[in-house]
């Protein structure tokens, strides 16, 4: 009994049905640049940064609210109780929340700082989905300057945009403001991740290429940020301190993976899309679109001018061949736009024989 039959039928299935090929295209091509690993990394930096992003925060509400402290209790009595690690540190220590130099510094140091890691960690991550090679990558300068805007510009929309979906999932409210409050966010979401994938993506991908992953990571994170107000405002609201503060760690660290993902899905739906990367093989022989991914991932190791990596397909690895005479190979590189098409024999090359006694 063939316990395989049928993943097989379903390859066949998918492989003549472009929705369902799609989505097998972009899970493997996903599997492919390892774009896990990268998007944990970006959580991992998003992590790390929330903590001076607290403390410049905290630093700034002691220097405005210093003299009014009517408007201190409102805001540490509201927002903040929902956050067992920081909340009832605050509420307890209310009185002594005065502005503090040295902590706004080390607050906007380590928020630039650790902001860059999330922003170089995402310029990686879209670097390896669009298989841009090592030598066509920015240097260490500009790189840095890109990440510093998409910061600047991250920051203040993410800010506005989780208030707005912050209420929305805290039920302040009827149903139109929390169907206008969908909105605003989706409306905001757009704006984020058209700045996030026009910073982050080469500059010879055509802006109309992007659009598709600017929609889907528009529309899933404003999921993510439903989910996470949701999360807080009924999972964890009626939890003891101690379980509080597992629930509100291990939450924001699901929250972060999950939205890393998102962004980085939705920039392998680019590729897919654009570059016509489907249908994808779930079992040998690989189709086009295969061979196509993998020369992709072979030529992002050129490092400069002076090197250029080829990449040669044999079909039928247990015959012999000769490396210097292959049987077909595949344009590596597709322009954007362009679409995965078979690869033909090179000129003078003949197929490889099907004679188990003929000699390659």
């Amino acid at each position: 009994m063939d316990f395989l039959s049928p993943v097989r039928r379903f390859d066949r299935f998918q492989r003549r049905h472009r929705p369902t090929a799609v989505v097998v295209a972009v899970l493997k091509k996903f599997s492919d640049d390892q774009a896990g690993h990268e998007a944990a990394l970006i959580a991992y930096y998003g992590f790390f940064a929330l903590f001076p992003l607290l403390l410049l925060f905290v630093t700034i509400l002691g220097f405005v609210l210093q003299g009014d402290p009517q408007a201190r209790d409102a805001i540490l009595n509201s927002a903040l109780k929902q956050f067992p690690i920081i909340g009832t540190q605050l509420r307890q220590n209310s009185h002594s929340l005065n502005g503090s130099g040295i902590g706004l510094v080390i607050g906007i140091v380590g928020s630039v700082l650790s902001g860059l890691g999330i922003t170089m960690a995402a310029q990686n991550a879209f670097n390896t989905v669009y298989a841009v090679p090592f030598k066509g990558r920015p240097n260490f300068l500009s790189s840095r300057v890109r990440g510093l805007k998409l910061l600047i510009v991250f920051g203040l929309l993410q800010v506005v945009s989780t208030v707005v979906t912050g209420l929305v999932a805290g039920g302040f409210g009827g149903v139109l403001l929390f169907l206008a409050g969908i909105l605003v966010g989706l409306a905001l979401n757009l704006v984020l991740f058209f700045a996030v994938f026009r910073l982050l993506t080469d500059d010879a991908i055509s802006t109309h290429e992007l659009r598709p992953g600017i929609v889907v990571a528009a529309v899933l994170w404003e999921l993510v940020q439903l989910l996470g107000g949701i999360y807080l405002g009924h999972v964890l609201k009626g939890a003891d301190q101690t379980y509080g503060i597992f629930g509100t760690v291990i939450g924001l660290l699901v929250w972060l993976y999950l939205g890393a993902r998102v962004v980085v899905y939705s920039a392998e739906i680019n590729t897919v899309l654009t570059r016509g990367l489907w249908p994808r093989s779930i079992f040998d022989p690989p189709t086009p679109a295969d061979r196509r991914v993998r020369a992709a991932l072979a030529k992002v190791q050129e490092r400069d001018d002076k090197q250029t990596v080829d990449i040669t397909f044999h079909p039928d690895l247990k015959e012999p061949v000769d490396p210097a005479n292959p049987e077909y190979a595949v344009a590596p590189s597709p322009a954007p736009g362009e679409r995965a098409q078979s690869a033909p024999l090179p000129e003078g090359a003949e197929a490889p024989s099907t004679d188990p006694g003929a000699s390659a």
